[in-house]
């Protein structure tokens, strides 16, 4: 995956997730803490390096905080000195939705859940090699789950 798939992704279309999560706001209200419902259900942002996954570097992978689908793997992790969680790919090209965002009088690439659509971050193209991506991702929006627990999800 390279910046050309995220902007071919977001100009025409992601690919199909797996499976689809809907829920009311009623139900995403009830599930998730109010930080997280403002910026997974609501497009926020926490304050940089507020975050408490911005410097974990534990092994596992990242799951989405609303419907517990597999995004991002430690192995892939970065510090990207931008104050948030910072991965270079997606643990598989299906699980992020792609989005054009203009909001803030800028042109960017939002990253959501492909699954529930919950909002993510935003995705630039001045990661490291080979991909040159950088995931900046919200630690509210994601959590980490240990290598043993995903096992059966791989």
């Amino acid at each position: 995956m390279n910046w050309n798939d995220v902007i071919k992704y977001a100009n025409n279309g992601s690919p199909a997730p797996d499976r689809r999560v809907e829920k009311t706001e009623e139900e995403w209200q009830e599930q998730l803490t109010p930080e997280q419902y403002r910026i997974t259900r609501q497009k926020g942002t926490e304050r940089a390096f507020s975050g408490e996954l911005c410097s974990a570097h534990d092994p596992g992978k990242y799951a989405c905080i609303c419907c517990d689908t597999l995004l991002f793997d430690s192995d892939l992790k970065f510090d990207s000195g931008t104050g948030w969680p910072s991965f270079t790919e997606p643990v598989k090209d299906n699980a992020i939705k792609y989005e054009k965002d203009t909001t803030y009088g800028m042109v960017r690439v939002e990253a959501m859940c492909n699954v529930c659509d919950g909002h993510l971050g935003h995705v630039f193209s001045d990661g490291p090699a080979p991909s040159g991506l950088r995931f900046c991702i919200n630690s509210e929006s994601i959590k980490l789950v240990e290598k043993e627990e995903t096992a059966d999800q791989d």
